[in-house]
């Protein structure tokens, strides 16, 4: 399936686009019961923000009934998968980014679902509340720790998203990681979600009161402590990997850019990713702060670890996955990573942006592993 490079995707175009992925169970349509997916999808009438709300907004709403109903019947394990479909359409009502207010609304119904599933799952997702004193649009930074039952001290993986996947959305990994008796720690990247600041050139100081929270925490064994950042996330995980490389087991890039990416005329060529649903550019521009293409492609620019001078320190251990064929972050920044620095592993899967597989989540987990034991 392909789409106009030069052109975002029409509303038929879009519906099977969404169509392809349901079948394939991977993001953005990887999380939402099969059946009502399709019918949100056959409702939709117009990719603005007002439709694409509403349509995803009715299934959420009517997962939150089903989920409290249960609830108040007892029925506990019944409405921990309501609220998290009913969490799931809403994430899918601010895709990609919450631009319109219905979409904002959608958002903030989608945080509400999200904590009510985390307090009956086993073990529990709960949310935790830092101050952040260098915030630009707020003055905290709030996340949500998962400590895997039965284990003292358990070592800890810090893991943010990209652009449109937020900490929400890392709750597959964080269930791979408990299981494997690790404690996991989910926040937003810099610039989406509840993140305090926007994606600026400095933008690693949001990560490090957090770093900082979790090395000191006395539940939990601060000194084995890896990060993941996923999709444009992978970008701050490297940067710090270089940064702080005493305080780290590893990192992972998990498909992110260091300096190919943030080119012009890669901004240009990737506008239109046929990996990629609608609005990149507006939710790229968005955690960037960027109102229009200049601002974007210069936000972009002074994000390159090869011009700030720093892919020659040296690093902590890097894990660096994507897909072969990804069209959003180009390959050629994980053979400048390899020709900089200290010694990298490399993974790529088949496919397009992140290389999303059976083996992809296992693969990494395994890699962490290994550098915490």
């Amino acid at each position: 399936m392909t789409t106009d490079p030069g052109k975002p995707r029409t509303l038929e175009n879009a519906k099977a686009w969404m169509r392809d992925r349901l079948a394939k169970r991977v993001h953005p349509l990887g999380l939402t019961d099969p059946e009502e997916t399709l019918n949100a999808i056959d409702r939709l009438q117009g990719l603005d923000g007002a439709n694409w709300a509403k349509s995803w907004g009715a299934s959420g709403k009517n997962f939150l009934e089903r989920a409290r109903a249960a609830e108040e019947r007892g029925d506990r394990e019944g409405a921990r998968l309501h609220y998290y479909q009913a969490y799931a359409f809403f994430f899918l009502g601010r895709f990609p980014c919450p631009n319109h207010p219905d979409k904002q609304a959608s958002y903030d119904l989608e945080l509400r679902a999200y904590e009510q599933f985390g307090r009956l799952t086993e073990p529990p997702i709960e949310p935790v509340t830092v101050p952040f004193e260098q915030g630009t649009h707020g003055d905290r930074i709030r996340f949500y720790i998962r400590k895997p039952a039965g284990v003292a001290k358990p070592p800890v993986v810090i893991m943010w998203g990209g652009v449109d996947a937020w900490k929400e959305e890392m709750t597959e990994l964080s269930s791979h990681l408990v299981a494997a008796g690790i404690a996991s720690i989910a926040m937003d990247n810099v610039g989406t979600g509840e993140s305090p600041i926007k994606a600026k050139a400095d933008g690693e100081k949001q990560f490090l009161p957090v770093i900082e929270w979790a090395r000191n925490n006395a539940e939990l064994d601060g000194d084995r402590l890896v990060l993941i950042g996923r999709s444009f996330g992978g970008h701050w995980a490297t940067k710090l990997a270089h940064l702080i490389p005493d305080a780290l087991r590893g990192a992972v890039n998990w498909g992110g850019g260091v300096h190919f990416m943030f080119q012009r005329a890669w901004v240009e060529q990737s506008r239109y990713p046929d990996s990629y649903l609608m609005e990149l550019v507006e939710t790229r521009s968005r955690m960037l702060g960027a109102s229009n293409d200049d601002e974007y492609a210069e936000g972009f620019r002074v994000l390159s670890l090869l011009d700030q001078g720093i892919l020659d320190r040296p690093s902590a251990p890097l894990l660096l996955v994507n897909g072969k064929d990804d069209k959003q972050c180009p390959i050629a920044d994980i053979h400048l990573l390899l020709e900089h620095g200290s010694p990298k592993t490399v993974r790529l899967f088949p496919g397009g942006h992140m290389g999303f597989g059976p083996q992809t989540v296992p693969t990494i987990v395994r890699w962490i592993e290994q550098r915490l034991t």
